[in-house]
């Protein structure tokens, strides 16, 4: 029997699966906890690897444990992660700092500096600006930088004692060149003339990156020389495991950010940067919108309500659609689309009786909705187009909010039977690369499972929704557009 292991290193936790292509089942999993450290600094988002690898660990044990077949039956791993985190090591491997992620807006600054200096924007959440914040403010610790690695090429690094990365997760470093499928030279000698020197090799999208070295293969129980695929950003293997290798399927993801994101065969360059030009891990592209804020908006309302979110899912129910006027804005950690770091939350339009529970949370999913939904307006300028949305994360259990979605983007919303399909991409592409039958060919036969259930547009919510998407456009760029700085 062939078993494929399927990791994705996420921010708040690590998730592992055991994939059995044959049968198309997933036999087992587990999961860890993580948590982003207190902010050491205004805006900073940081994890240490030293918390990584125990949840890595504890992941995989949970996901063998259920396994009724023997682990020497895993052939080989895939592993997603995180995108953009700055994992900074010196000369022995070892971490200088803690992980700069994603969503650490520290860097507004550097990013500022480097998209006038390279005269194309780059976002706060970008790798090149956590470097140029590090050279800048912690300069010891950048004279002994030696290796520069994302989440998942550090966990590919700890499997197998081998540094290196693919073109997927190493697209979204702002240090990429999107025609060639390559680092820009340039605009790494313009942080310091020596940074190039700190990343590894590229791998191809079907070269193994190597194999299981002793001591990872003993903490988690699993055979030395298991095979480690090259993987990619959670991004990346999201697509793969939701069935976007297709043009014209787009996923939508409700997670700690919201992302919407579809495979092109072209490479898509927005010269506002709302759009990241990202590659797939299939050797095509991957354009992809991000937004700082999504199901972290509702979980701010729940909190200061002290509920639950099926409590106030069902309050909000009872509310119309447009919220009554109130306008939520989304930006608790500032904004990447529109490029706002500065940004921050606000409640708009509230009036005697209109602080209630039920009408909050539903102006905080139509809030992180009309997010989501000002970038899909801004990437069908580029030709883009949906047929339809595969809807993922932890958002995608609420299906009011999913609801919402259809009604706003006038487009069927459907459910990949696989909740956790970055893990999934993960397993599916070690599974394609033992097969040698090639990736797309191998995905395409494998096909992609959704439920049933599709979440098709109300047309009697459109006019409201309307209304309000565009009184959110309205006082978002009143309160955080240039005009407002």
């Amino acid at each position: 029997m062939d078993l494929f292991l399927g990791l994705d290193l996420g921010t708040q936790g690590v998730k592992a699966l055991v994939f059995h292509p044959e049968s198309r089942r997933i036999l087992s999993r587990g999961s860890a906890p993580l948590d982003i450290l207190p902010p050491a600094r205004p805006g900073a988002a940081e994890q240490r690897t030293e918390d990584w690898w125990p949840a890595v660990v504890q992941s995989v044990q949970q996901a063998l444990a259920g396994l009724e077949v023997d682990p020497s039956c895993i052939r080989a791993i895939g592993v997603s992660g995180q995108q953009h985190g700055l994992v900074a090591l010196d000369e022995q491997g070892q971490c200088l700092r803690p992980v700069k992620l994603w969503c650490d807006t520290e860097t507004a600054a550097e990013a500022e500096e480097l998209s006038s200096g390279l005269h194309r924007p780059i976002p706060a959440g970008f790798t090149a600006s956590k470097i140029l914040w590090m050279k800048r403010h912690e300069p010891e610790n950048f004279r002994r930088l030696r290796w520069v690695l994302l989440p998942h090429d550090w966990l590919n690094y700890r499997l197998t004692g081998k540094m290196r990365m693919e073109a997927g997760d190493a697209s979204g470093t702002g240090l990429w060149n999107l025609r060639s499928r390559s680092f820009d030279q340039g605009a790494m000698s313009w942080i310091d003339p020596q940074l190039a020197s700190t990343f590894p090799d590229l791998l191809a999208p079907e070269q193994w990156h190597g194999e299981l070295q002793e001591s990872a293969a003993s903490a988690l129980g699993l055979r030395t020389g298991t095979l480690v695929a090259p993987g990619s950003g959670d991004n990346m293997m999201s697509a793969l495991g939701s069935g976007a290798f297709e043009e014209g399927v787009f996923v939508c993801s409700l997670g700690t950010s919201g992302t919407i994101f579809g495979r092109s065969e072209q490479p898509i360059e927005d010269p506002k940067g709302w759009v990241a030009p990202f590659c797939d891990a299939a050797g095509a592209w991957l354009p992809l919108l991000c937004t700082m804020n999504c199901t972290t908006v509702l979980e701010e309302v729940r909190k200061a309500f002290d509920s639950n979110h099926e409590a106030l899912t069902a309050l909000a129910e009872g509310e119309n659609s447009g919220s009554d006027g109130i306008s939520f804005l989304p930006y608790f950690q500032g904004e990447r689309v529109p490029d706002w770091p500065h940004a921050r939350a606000a409640v708009l339009g509230l009036e005697i009786s209109k602080l209630r529970p039920g009408l909050l949370y539903r102006a905080a999913m139509e809030g992180a909705s009309f997010a989501l939904f000002q970038g899909w307006r801004h990437m069908t300028d580029f030709g883009l187009s949906a047929s339809e949305f595969r809807v993922v994360g932890g958002g995608a259990q609420n299906l009011l909010w999913v609801q919402t979605l259809a009604d706003l983007f006038d487009l069927p919303f459907r459910f990949p039977a696989e909740a956790e399909s970055a893990a999934l991409g993960g397993a599916l592409q070690a599974a394609a690369l033992y097969s040698g039958q090639g990736l797309l060919p191998f995905l395409r036969e494998q096909g992609i499972d959704c439920h049933d259930r599709i979440v098709e547009p109300n047309p009697d919510h459109r006019d409201r929704l309307d209304a309000a998407f565009q009184q959110f456009l309205d006082q978002a760029w009143k309160l955080f557009g240039p005009e407002a700085r």
